[in-house]
């Protein structure tokens, strides 16, 4: 649905065999205090054999230069304080914890 109804932007990555290995997806926002487009980093998953060989690196890049193509403020994104190999590969790539601000969230129950 997200890619039928442009909600979303979404990269793959094809090993020289032409195997999907991963992918990344990112949604569209706006930052009203940055006057700017702002991406939100929602999922990066890559298969389990295909993890430790740059693959995750190289699909936040593709979304970096995303970011930078289309003249946006940032991306955003979040992760679990306990998902280590998240945490150390979103340093790794550039980004940095928000130790400033708490994030906070309302979940509807249906």
């Amino acid at each position: 649905d997200r890619m039928v109804n442009n909600e979303s932007e979404i990269f793959v990555a094809i090993n020289d065999d032409g195997a999907l290995t991963g992918f990344v997806q990112l949604y569209p926002s706006f930052s009203s205090t940055r006057m700017k487009r702002l991406w939100v980093l929602n999922d990066l998953f890559v298969l389990p054999q295909y993890r430790g060989l740059g693959v995750s690196v190289a699909l936040i890049e593709t979304c970096k230069q995303m970011g930078r193509s289309t003249q946006s403020c940032g991306i955003i994104l979040e992760t679990a304080k306990d998902n280590i190999i998240g945490n150390n590969l979103y340093s790794k790539t550039g980004f940095t914890a928000d130790s400033e601000h708490n994030f906070y969230e309302w979940e509807n129950e249906f």
